[in-house]
């Protein structure tokens, strides 16, 4: 099997990461889950996608809105994507585990989420030719309360000495 490749490549001991491969799920509805998600804590985002899961707070589609209709407050088209929310729900408790195992505390940001087309292979049965829907997740949180704590202390630039000078001519 090949080695995965995260889109993501600025990681280090602060972060920890999921990856949700071939998941059963729309990459359009994905593609908006993501970007409403992302820069999130964990805790805002399972809260988010429980209130989603009873129907109390729709997902904002921006991008891929084409006859969605609108939702109740000022968020415009938008959805409730139950089947992805479940996913999305598992992939969050999944990431949460990593960074535990990695020993980082439990104020995690959503750093990045992604979510790429995979292979759609065909359905079985009598209808030929009629393809699956796949999308590969990609999640990764950072500790944010080491980052406050690992702060450089500010070093002070120093001005550029300008020095005046009268133009030769000028001697009175």
């Amino acid at each position: 099997m090949a080695k995965l490749k995260y889109a993501y490549q600025n990681f280090d001991e602060t972060c920890a990461s999921a990856y949700g491969r071939d998941l059963p799920v729309s990459t359009k509805n994905s593609i908006e889950m993501c970007s409403f998600l992302k820069g999130r804590s964990i805790e805002d985002a399972t809260k988010i996608l429980e209130r989603v899961l009873i129907f109390k707070q729709a997902i904002p589609f921006r991008r891929f809105n084409d006859g969605v209709g609108h939702r109740r407050g000022k968020i415009g088209p938008g959805r409730y994507p139950q089947k992805l929310t479940s996913i999305m729900l598992k992939l969050l408790k999944n990431v949460k585990a990593n960074a535990e195992t990695k020993g980082l505390s439990d104020s995690l940001k959503l750093v990045h989420m992604c979510a790429h087309k995979a292979a759609t292979p065909f359905h079985q049965g009598r209808q030929r030719r009629r393809a699956m829907k796949r999308t590969h997740i990609e999640l990764v949180v950072k500790d944010v309360s080491t980052k406050k704590e690992q702060s450089k202390p500010k070093v002070e630039k120093l001005k550029p000495k300008v020095e005046t000078t009268t133009p030769k001519g000028d001697n009175k």
